[in-house]
């Protein structure tokens, strides 16, 4: 591949990282701003929390409680050990 045909490195619009176009998710009414996978997940899940502020059901009080015990095992950091940490990271992709 020639340099010609490389995808230029741009930044997400969050995180300020660098990334290939092709990394990148493009917002339908402004394709200039490009967000990572990683921070389009993190808005999806704080727009989640906005809604659930803005609409109290019995649901939200579940997504509360789960969103408080993500925060407990990223203050202690166990989310980085060795052993458990990629259980809990991946028990997280499929939560709120």
């Amino acid at each position: 591949m020639t340099s010609a045909e490389e995808p230029a490195p741009t930044r997400c619009w969050c995180c300020d990282r660098e990334y290939d176009e092709r990394e990148l998710v493009r917002l339908g009414a402004h394709p200039e701003v490009g967000i990572c996978g990683a921070c389009a997940v993190d808005i999806r899940q704080r727009a989640g929390q906005r809604q659930d502020e803005l609409r109290p059901t019995w649901g939200t009080t579940v997504r509360t409680g789960v969103r408080r015990l993500r925060e407990g095992v990223i203050a202690r950091g166990w989310h980085q050990r060795p052993l458990i940490g990629p259980i809990l990271r991946r028990i997280n992709r499929h939560l709120p």
